[in-house]
């Protein structure tokens, strides 16, 4: 079985893959100060708690990140708790997409791997939108070319900002408000972030399209699921798109 994990600067989503099958899956906190031990510790728990076996069962590890330090501890928890090499995606590795950026090496891991994902399922032309600790747009051609893309500050990174700098505003629960004209402060705020994200994305989306040509648009990330009802060009939804992309290159690299 493939252990596919996907290092994002907030969250860490790690997917246990059966063939093609994604049989399970789980979301942590990145937190750079963990050992390649404590990481050992965390996903054996993982496994064992549904039913896999940390030893017999894991022959692969596929690794995106784009923490420099969790990706040392992930390759030191691989070759001392399963005895070989993880596949990690950076420069050199067989990805089958030619990376038309002015440089490659920029490119982060995850959005290669959405990239790979996506033209597997859609094929091209195709737009990633990915609701991460940064919003990212990937372009992919007809052809399978990564083309390159947009970055913006995410939804909860933009509202951080918010509340720390204007002090009569506070946090507020991330759900869709009653009205789209707040009767409220809450409801104000809810309206700004959830519409006004999503007419960013969609904006920004148009603008691709317009290059591209008619695209297929996937959208992933942890806050997908949220903005995606309201988009009007979204049209699929992928949670898991880039533990999919890394399966994939991890069967190019075998």
């Amino acid at each position: 079985m493939l252990l596919a994990v996907d290092v994002g600067n907030t969250q860490t989503v790690v997917g246990l893959f059966n063939g093609n099958e994604l049989a399970d899956h789980w979301r942590i906190a990145t937190v750079s100060e963990r050992t390649s031990d404590e990481l050992a510790l965390l996903i054996q728990q993982f496994l064992g708690f549904h039913g896999f076996s940390f030893d017999a069962q894991v022959t692969g590890v596929a690794i995106s990140s784009v923490v420099p330090r969790v990706t040392a501890a992930l390759r030191e928890m691989t070759e001392k708790y399963f005895g070989f090499h993880p596949l990690v995606v950076e420069p050199g590795v067989r990805t089958g997409m030619p990376i038309l950026y002015d440089n490659p090496k920029e490119v982060g891991a995850d959005r290669i791997a959405n990239a790979v994902g996506a033209y597997d399922l859609y094929g091209g032309p195709s737009v990633v939108v990915d609701f991460g600790t940064a919003t990212t747009l990937d372009a992919v051609s007809a052809k399978g070319e990564y083309l390159g893309g947009a970055i913006f500050p995410g939804i909860e990174v933009s509202m951080e900002a918010l509340f720390g700098r204007a002090a009569g505003l506070r946090r507020v629960e991330l759900v869709p408000p009653k009205h789209v004209i707040g009767k409220s402060t809450v409801e104000s705020i809810q309206s700004g972030a959830l519409y006004g994200f999503t007419g960013q994305v969609d904006g920004l989306v148009e603008r691709f399209v317009a290059e591209l040509g008619e695209s297929s648009i996937v959208a992933t990330g942890g806050l997908a699921e949220m903005i995606a009802p309201f988009s009007r060009t979204i049209q699929h939804h992928e949670p898991w798109l880039t533990l999919h992309g890394l399966r994939i290159v991890f069967e190019r690299n075998r």
